[in-house]
């Protein structure tokens, strides 16, 4: 299925798609935020975001505010889904620990 966040730079004579540094940039993008369980939409967004700073034009202050502003948020709930997963990852250990302690206390038959 296409979602249009990446688009390939050109196609190779055999059809095969042919990406660019910023291309993979973009792919590494996508591929971090997946496991955070960012939308296909918050990815777009935060890619229009970096695409716009990036792009050497001249913004208005208040543009760059507002694009900044929008990138400091995708950070702040990165942060926060990090947090989430710390603590689903502990509880899955302790989990693990306590199957593990079970284990060596059930006698043998």
């Amino acid at each position: 299925m296409e979602t249009g966040l990446v688009i390939p730079s050109a196609r190779s004579q055999g059809g095969f798609r042919l990406y660019t540094e910023a291309d993979v940039a973009r792919l590494m993008v996508i591929r971090r935020m997946k496991p955070l369980g960012f939308t296909l939409n918050e990815m777009r967004d935060l890619l229009d975001a970096t695409d716009r700073l990036d792009a050497g034009e001249e913004l208005s202050p208040a543009e760059r505010a507002e694009l900044l502003t929008r990138i400091s948020g995708f950070e702040h709930a990165a942060q926060r889904r990090v947090e989430d997963l710390r603590v689903q990852l502990a509880r899955a250990e302790e989990f693990a620990a306590t199957l593990a302690e079970r284990l060596t206390r059930t006698p043998t038959p």
